[in-house]
């Protein structure tokens, strides 16, 4: 199975939200998703701004209500194909936690930026190399979306690769943050989609 792990600091509000997106949108095939906190509080909800995001974004409403908040460890770390960070910080702390993960490891808007520079017949292309299992053809694909890296040049300012923390804040701020957050999640439903489909 292709598993993908979110992550952000205290999981109730960016990571579980990318989480249940990924979930709802991933549900044909065969992948796994979870999220987990640098900071994770202990068993805590989704904010309630995040579960209707949520729910209006097409998660399911049992989806986002059920979610408890849990503390990344190492041990998260050990088994998933592509490892979703919700800031540059959280990148660091994932790849210090599990080096041997840095190729596996985006902010959800550094993979967005890099994703979208590939062409479907590319994305296929690449889901090709790894041949006809279908977890195999997902890691193929996201290994072409990371060989992009050093070829698409970085953003005028690094801080565009994080998604703003709404926690505690406005509701415009929720809004802001989960449209910086919906292109990383289209483009990983667009890149495992086409890698799934031969």
């Amino acid at each position: 199975m292709f598993e993908i792990m979110t992550v952000c600091t205290g999981n109730i509000c960016r990571s579980p939200l990318a989480e249940v997106l990924l979930r709802a949108r991933l549900a044909d095939l065969d992948v796994r998703v979870h999220s987990a906190g640098t900071q994770g509080l202990d068993a805590a909800p989704m904010t309630s701004e995040a579960q209707r995001l949520a729910v209006e974004f097409g998660a399911r409403v049992e989806d986002a209500g059920d979610h408890r908040s849990r503390f990344l460890t190492e041990r998260d770390l050990v088994s998933p194909d592509l490892i979703l960070a919700l800031s540059r910080e959280h990148r660091r702390r994932i790849i210090d936690m599990a080096p041997a993960r840095m190729r596996r490891t985006f902010t959800a808007r550094e993979f967005a930026r890099l994703a979208v520079e590939l062409s479907d017949a590319e994305i296929r292309d690449a889901a090709t190399e790894g041949g006809d299992d279908q977890p195999a053809r997902l890691r193929a694909a996201v290994a072409a979306v990371a060989g992009l890296r050093g070829m698409i040049p970085p953003p005028a300012d690094a801080a565009d690769d994080d998604v703003i923390d709404p926690y505690r804040r406005s509701w415009e701020t929720y809004q802001l943050s989960a449209s910086q957050l919906l292109p990383g999640v289209d483009q990983v439903v667009r890149v495992l989609g086409l890698a799934a489909a031969r």
